[in-house]
């Protein structure tokens, strides 16, 4: 469906993936790609936009999210949480590069609860995703290979 959609379609696939939804963007993007009916550069960006945005909500998420630590219904343990903070504080900012990749919402979601500022965030964040997108649309055109 979001594929029909074209490029409002994958800014959307894009946005919710890169939030606490279980979706994955990747299957619109080479869908898109290969039917060819944009620009390859425009689509690279629709999707960055929108899986940036998505990380700033998820980002923003955080920035209220703590909280609610204490209670039950609550997804992780204190304990988790505080452990995921303390990786954070480790890796630092640079941890944002790896946002595109499995559980880089997570590290948008924590991003949030230390309160990076927001100019950093995205710029990183920004960096990564386009990168994604780029070496998906790479691979997609054949030119390098996946792994």
């Amino acid at each position: 469906m979001m594929v029909e959609l074209g490029l409002f379609g994958m800014f959307i696939a894009a946005l919710a993936a890169a939030t606490v939804l279980p979706l994955q963007s990747e299957v619109v993007f080479a869908a898109l790609q290969i039917a060819g009916n944009q620009p390859l550069w425009l689509l690279v960006v629709v999707a960055s936009v929108g899986n940036t945005l998505g990380s700033v909500i998820t980002c923003a998420m955080g920035r209220g999210i703590e909280r609610f630590r204490e209670q039950s219904w609550f997804p992780v343990s204190p304990e988790q949480l505080d452990r995921a903070q303390a990786v954070y504080r480790k890796w630092g900012l640079w941890s944002l590069l790896f946002t595109w990749a499995p559980l880089g919402d997570a590290i948008a979601l924590i991003a949030g609860i230390m309160r990076t500022p927001w100019t950093i965030f995205i710029a990183l964040v920004a960096l990564a995703k386009t990168g994604r997108y780029i070496v998906l649309a790479l691979i997609t055109e054949g030119v390098i290979s996946a792994l």
